[in-house]
């Protein structure tokens, strides 16, 4: 369901304005009528007389009501009350956007700050399980794109080069375990080493220096 539009929140005074306002421009009160501030105002929108004669004064200030000395209060203008009423229209709709902006802002606030304890989260447990299993090999296929192949581990100085230790070799039929410096590396091997994320970098660019 949508969610229903907060009206611009007013003093009271000026909220019975709006209505009177409301009213002439819906002909309820006709241009001419006299209009009781204690009587009617007070008992229609259940406020105090003063506060009704605060509103009407509004009203008289922007021409919409005059005041007839020694008679009262009467309706003068109804195109008046219709501009007043856009105006406020036009006032709350800017309000209405202006708490828009500001409730999407907190909500990319808050989805923020949640992306960041995630992130947190996200990094704290990746170093647990570091610290729980440092040297969970990295693996690496060698397909015959790869360069070096037919190349002992030896002759390619890979710990120099890379960082890294190669822990397995698994050729086609066998898994060779600690393999030793003259362990040839071929197309269809897949090397296991141990390192850090740099160290796995250098090496997929040892044996693809393209990519």
């Amino acid at each position: 369901m949508e969610k229903e539009k907060q009206r611009v929140f007013l003093p009271r005074y000026q909220q019975v304005a709006i209505g009177i306002a409301e009213r002439i421009a819906g002909k309820q009160y006709a241009v001419g009528q006299k209009i009781h501030a204690r009587s009617t105002l007070a008992s229609n929108f259940n406020v105090s007389p003063e506060t009704a004669r605060k509103a009407i004064n509004v009203l008289v200030d922007l021409g919409i009501m005059e005041v007839r000395h020694g008679s009262g209060a009467y309706v003068r203008s109804r195109e008046k009350a219709q501009v007043y009423l856009e105006r406020y229209k036009d006032v709350q709709s800017i309000q209405e956007i202006k708490r828009e902006i500001q409730e999407s802002v907190e909500q990319q606030k808050r989805e923020l700050d949640n992306f960041s304890q995630l992130l947190d989260t996200l990094v704290s447990q990746t170093k647990r399980a570091h610290n729980f299993a440092p040297f969970t090999p990295f693996e690496l296929l060698l397909t015959n794109q790869a360069a070096h192949l037919d190349t002992t581990i030896n002759e390619l100085n890979i710990w120099h080069e890379t960082g890294a230790t190669i822990v397995a070799i698994q050729q086609t039929e066998e898994l060779l375990v600690s393999p030793g410096p003259y362990a040839k590396l071929c197309a269809g091997n897949t090397i296991y080493f141990v390192g850090s994320e740099l160290s796995f970098q250098r090496m997929q660019h040892l044996f693809y220096p393209e990519q």
